[in-house]
């Protein structure tokens, strides 16, 4: 199915077209004189006193001058004992000096980070959307698809290609069926230059225009704007769409084209589907193609 599809959709064109411390000091105190009086004079005589001579080569304590109260003085303006003889203050403690702190640990660096970053991707956490432009426009390459998806995640491997037939491609994600990818080259010899890409079976990736898998009639008219056409059912039960009907998806940014399959209800009769046949072309909103309820199974974007 997917053989005539393709060659409807890409070479005929029938098929609809398809992100210090302060150290205290301490001055010298300033020596009291005292006062003497003399016997033959009236006037008081100033004696100052005079400082003992300190032994070479030793160490002496100076002893503190006494005071003596001057009779010619108020008791008031007396020097006291206790303001000649002032204590030394205790030694100022040094303050603490601050721990030294750790250096901030380095983060580890992702060897896949700028490819990711030049993509707006985080690596294992690529945005499954198919745009016709980027890693998927027309000039894209099998090289362009490891550069940001990291090669251990791209294969270049056989496809089905319909009606027993197998075609070279690259394969993102080939062992996880949720992202699952086929990029298939007009060039398979350089693996270049973009042909079809294909999203089937469980994969979870979303087309131009918001088209997944799985969706029904009904919500694949409400995105195209209006109803569109398909083929009838196939031996396998499945039908071809093959005209967007002037609808949103006909003419997409990038060149590309759109083209999806739909496989019928299990639940359908086959009465019901045999009366939908594949070399007619049906309306999404005739009846009887209603009453079979197909879901999208394959989309296909071609240039």
């Amino acid at each position: 199915m997917r053989g005539g599809w393709i060659g409807a959709a890409l070479s005929a064109g029938v098929v609809m077209a398809m992100a210090g411390a302060p150290s205290a000091q301490q001055a010298n105190p300033v020596q009291p004189s005292i006062i003497k009086d003399d016997d033959n004079s009236t006037a008081p005589v100033i004696v100052t006193p005079q400082q003992p001579t300190k032994p070479p080569g030793k160490k002496t304590k100076t002893a503190a001058p006494k005071v003596e109260a001057d009779p010619a003085l108020d008791a008031r303006d007396q020097l006291a004992p206790s303001q000649v003889q002032q204590q030394m203050p205790g030694a100022v403690a040094q303050p603490t000096a601050a721990p030294a702190r750790k250096p901030a640990a380095t983060p580890a660096v992702d060897a896949a980070a700028p490819q990711a970053a030049a993509a707006g991707k985080q690596p294992g956490r690529e945005a499954k959307v198919v745009a016709c432009s980027g890693v998927f426009g027309k000039n894209s390459s099998h090289l362009k698809l490891a550069m940001i998806y990291e090669t251990r995640n791209v294969d270049f491997s056989q496809v089905d290609a319909g009606s027993g037939n197998t075609a070279m491609a690259s394969v993102l994600f080939a062992k996880d069926p949720k992202r699952r990818l086929e990029v298939w080259w007009n060039k398979p010899e350089s693996r270049s230059d973009t042909h079809l890409i294909v999203i089937n079976g469980q994969s979870t990736w979303t087309a131009p225009g918001n088209i997944r898998l799985g969706l029904t009639l009904a919500e694949v008219e409400k995105l195209n704007h209006k109803p569109f056409k398909l083929l009838g059912f196939n031996k396998d039960n499945v039908a071809a769409g093959s005209d967007w009907n002037g609808g949103a998806m006909t003419t997409l940014p990038g060149g590309c084209k759109l083209g999806i399959s739909m496989h019928a209800d299990p639940k359908a009769t086959a009465e019901a589907v045999g009366a939908l046949a594949a070399d007619k072309e049906f309306s999404s909103d005739d009846p009887a193609m209603r009453a079979v309820n197909p879901r999208v199974s394959e989309i296909l974007i071609g240039y």
